[in-house]
């Protein structure tokens, strides 16, 4: 009877805690703030920076970066590809003071691989359908020990459990055929 008290008790100040997804972060992570001029979350990616355009990257600025932070790290992905989580974009080793990424530049710090097999950008191009594409920017306690030219799965490695804060911006886009 006090055990069940006590569970019940838990799932009531539990559940609005999971309610308002501040659960959902990883204990001691904070959130950063990661956004686009040319689009809004969850809206649509101008075609520019994409396949069907200049395939040239979007401008990002980045804000509410943790003091604490010894270097940032961008992954731009799909997690809608039809062979599973598509890499687009990974860099890493970025100075902690970078609040802006200029369009159509990479920021200073280590490039990696991409899917495409490339360094640097490389846009949305989806086969069918409408993709989302996430642009993600860690805050790590420290710079990685990862030459340049890393993959993604490398970069994800490095960076398990020293990500002190992150944040992230989602666009969409379909093909016009």
């Amino acid at each position: 009877m006090i055990i069940s008290r006590i569970i019940v008790g838990l799932w009531a100040i539990a559940l609005p805690v999971i309610a308002h997804g501040q659960a959902s972060s990883t204990a001691g992570e904070k959130k950063m703030k990661i956004t686009s001029s040319a689009f809004q979350q969850g809206g649509s990616i101008p075609s520019k920076f994409t396949c069907d355009g200049a395939d040239t990257s979007p401008p990002l600025q980045i804000q509410e970066i943790p003091p604490p932070a010894k270097s940032l790290a961008l992954i731009a992905d799909d997690p809608d590809a039809p062979g599973g989580l598509f890499t687009h974009w990974i860099v890493w080793n970025i100075s902690p003071q970078t609040s802006t990424i200029a369009e159509g530049s990479a920021p200073k710090g280590v490039p990696g691989t991409n899917d495409f097999g490339k360094s640097g950008y490389g846009g949305p191009c989806p086969p069918s359908g409408t993709h989302r594409y996430f642009f993600k920017v860690f805050a790590l306690d420290r710079e990685l020990d990862l030459p340049a030219g890393g993959k993604r799965s490398q970069l994800d490695a490095a960076m398990k459990g020293h990500v002190i804060a992150q944040g992230e911006l989602m666009g969409r886009y379909s093909r016009q055929k």
